[in-house]
């Protein structure tokens, strides 16, 4: 072994001790695959993540009645939230390994193993007695009322509107009386 590889050898053990210290400090120092959708670039197309490809930041669900959000992306990671409604959405703003780092509607969250997580796309309603309508305009006719907090499954979305159903009813609702879906979001 020469002296330079001997270096070289060193500063991948300290590069790697580096990533290591980064996990452990917090939810946002996310390591070497972890990504952060601001830092990726101005470009027009969205972050991609390291491990699924998929776009960063992405929403997806709770797939039980209760999940951990850890400080850092192993289970030897501290529990710092507890998730516990079935369906709730989250967003996937990081990826490292198996574990997606998520956020709540008020940024809460942490490291959730991705066996907990689903793509099935649901909403919470953020205006207290929501008003489900027949059609995607004010003056429709209203089928139900949803109360603030509850969730709802996502169906399709126009720039303004978004078809939801839960309870056995299904209307369209205004993109900005739920959370769960992005504002230039289009899902047909």
């Amino acid at each position: 072994m020469t002296a330079g590889a001997g270096k070289t050898g060193a500063r991948t053990i300290l590069a790697r001790a580096m990533v290591v210290a980064l996990m452990a400090l917090g939810p946002m120092a996310g390591g070497a695959q972890a990504q952060v959708p601001e830092l990726q670039g101005s470009r027009a197309e969205p972050a991609r993540g390291a491990v699924t490809n998929l776009p960063l930041p992405r929403y997806v669900s709770l797939k039980g009645n209760e999940g951990n959000a850890r400080r850092g992306p192993s289970l030897s990671h501290r529990i710092d939230w507890v998730f516990r409604h079935a369906g709730m959405p989250l967003r996937v703003v990081a990826e490292f390994g198996h574990w997606r780092r998520v956020e709540d509607r008020d940024g809460a969250g942490g490291w959730v193993h991705y066996a907990l997580l689903s793509g099935v796309r649901t909403a919470l309603v953020t205006t207290d007695m929501l008003e489900l309508r027949t059609r995607p305009n004010p003056d429709a006719d209203i089928v139900a009322r949803a109360e603030a907090g509850a969730i709802l499954r996502l169906n399709e979305c126009n720039p303004g509107w978004c078809r939801v159903s839960g309870g056995g009813q299904r209307g369209w609702v205004p993109k900005t009386a739920i959370w769960g879906v992005d504002a230039d979001e289009i899902r047909d």
